[in-house]
């Protein structure tokens, strides 16, 4: 990453009310998990440990994972903590970047890193975002909850 950030956002997946039910999901099956290895008398039981290693992930990705983008002088850079490395959009390769909005489900199928129709998109909540268009005809959206700014920081830098 070159320069300064021109626009940063992070946004964190328990903002999404869909993330808290799955939170609270993982940690019952954490306590299900200890409960029945407590039961079984034996805390490393498969079944126990099935629930604690699964709900325990669950909770982990859902506590440190986000959405962070940055937009710089070299480029637009995407990551979504810790399922995806960075990915760097360049902007020779951007033709536009434009604010909307999405029906995350409907559109994409959910939040993460997911593909359709529609294109690939990077989207942790919220349904507004920046849908972009690169040279070679794919689309990406970029979900925001500062789309207009982000789509701005994007024209800007791109000297658009």
């Amino acid at each position: 990453m070159e320069g300064p950030a021109l626009f940063q956002e992070t946004q964190r997946f328990l903002k999404n009310p869909w993330a808290l039910f799955a939170l609270a999901a993982a940690a019952l099956g954490c306590g299900a998990g200890l409960f029945t290895a407590d039961a079984l008398g034996n805390l490393l039981h498969p079944a126990g440990l099935l629930g604690l290693v699964v709900g325990g992930g669950v909770s982990l990705l859902l506590i440190v994972g986000g959405l962070h983008t940055f937009v710089r002088p070299d480029g637009l850079y995407v990551r979504l903590v810790p399922i995806t490395r960075q990915h760097r959009f360049e902007w020779a390769e951007i033709v536009s970047a434009t604010a909307c909005d999405y029906r995350p489900i409907r559109d994409y199928g959910g939040w993460g890193v997911r593909w359709s129709r529609e294109g690939k998109a990077y989207n942790v909540y919220g349904s507004r975002g920046v849908k972009i268009e690169l040279v070679d005809g794919r689309q990406v959206l970029i979900g925001s909850q500062h789309a207009d700014a982000l789509a701005m920081a994007i024209a800007s830098a791109r000297g658009a």
